[in-house]
């Protein structure tokens, strides 16, 4: 029989199977999530997660010891966290700016020199040449901000890796601080004679039993601030997609270029005002100053869960990351009463754990 002889089927007849089709209602396997993956999806979700618990462990681990070993214990009250709190306003401030750079896949290895610099430009020309010490203050965050566009044009035009061009620049910057400052320090005595407003950071007042800086408080509005800029606005969206792909952000419209020179840019700005915190931290303004603070800067940012590839990281993060350096510092040294190179060792042990935690995350994403 041909097809052109074969019965045509009707309607009817394909409504008369449907009673014998089968009409379950499509099911899939339901998935499983393990504890360690719920786990993982939580910290990626909440970066700032397990910087704030390392923190109130550490706080609580070293009070503990306190009371245990001293029988006077020193390192629970406020007089004593209050100090923390200053010695990493300035890494802070340093930590807040190359977090920035870090969200881009980039760093930068000159802060400590950018900071250094800006402050010695505001001494030198508020005391020797006499200009207003607001002027003065002005022209170093504007050059701090001229050599970050310098770091940023380097890496966007002449494309070549901010680890090499952030190298070269702290030999660059750490040079002229010494020409420029004839090796000299600035005395914290002419500083308080001639331009006083650049110690005004250092003012304290005491607040429930602590002593807080003005330096502290505007670490803080400071940290609030530029998480604003990062979590609500086009320019931190662009920022953390350019660190996540920058051939899709490039691709999606985004001026990848002129995010990143102003991304240098403000990160020059921020090393600048910590330069102006630092004089009024230490009293003085020397050039061979903070020489640590590029390696501190990192390591608070690390230990704060800001991934080093870039993308993923939060400022609270870093400032957390700081202060936790800072307890572990104080804690070793009032606590423990251990030597300082412990406390250097704590610090390397802590960047080890805070990079093998980013990798699992980042394994988990996958």
């Amino acid at each position: 029989m041909t097809d052109k002889d074969s019965p045509t089927k009707t309607s009817s007849d394909f409504e008369a199977t449907l009673n014998t089709a089968d009409n379950a209602v499509a099911s899939f396997a339901k998935d499983d999530k393990s504890i360690g993956h719920v786990i993982r999806n939580f910290l990626r979700n909440f970066p700032t997660a397990i910087p704030m618990l390392v923190l109130i462990i550490s706080v609580l681990m070293f009070g503990l010891i306190d009371n245990m070993l001293n029988e006077r214990a020193n390192f629970m009250t406020p007089n004593t966290l209050s100090t923390v709190l200053k010695q990493v306003t300035v890494v802070g401030i340093v930590a807040i700016a190359q977090t920035i750079v870090i969200l881009t896949a980039g760093i930068d290895l000159s802060v400590a020199a950018i900071l250094v610099l800006s402050s010695i430009i505001m001494g030198k020309l508020s005391v020797d040449v006499g200009l207003p010490p607001g002027l003065a203050i002005m022209i170093g965050m504007a050059f701090g901000g001229l050599m970050g566009l310098f770091n940023g044009f380097l890496v966007t035009k002449v494309k070549l890796p901010p680890f090499i061009v952030t190298l070269g620049t702290l030999s660059i910057y750490s040079a002229l601080k010494l020409w420029y400052s004839g090796s000299q320090s600035v005395r914290g005595a002419d500083i308080t004679e001639k331009a006083p407003s650049l110690l005004w950071f250092g003012n304290a007042f005491n607040f429930g039993g602590a002593t807080l800086t003005y330096g502290g408080i505007a670490m803080i509005l400071l940290a609030v601030v530029i998480w604003y800029v990062l979590t609500k606005t086009a320019w931190g969206r662009h920022v953390h997609a350019i660190g996540d792909d920058p051939d899709a952000a490039m691709l999606a419209g985004i001026q990848t270029d002129r995010v990143l020179i102003g991304v240098y840019t403000l990160a020059g700005v921020i090393c600048a005002f910590g330069g102006w915190v630092a004089v009024g931290r230490v009293g003085s303004i020397s050039p061979i100053g903070f020489e640590t603070a590029n390696l501190d800067s990192i390591t608070a940012v690390v230990i704060g869960g800001t991934s080093l590839f870039g993308g993923r990281g939060s400022i609270p993060g870093s400032i957390l990351g700081a202060l936790i350096v800072g307890v572990f510092s104080t804690g070793l040294s009032v606590a423990a009463r251990v030597d300082d190179y412990w406390q250097t060792f704590a610090a390397g042990c802590l960047v080890l754990i805070a990079v093998a935690l980013d990798q699992w995350l980042r394994r988990a994403s996958k």
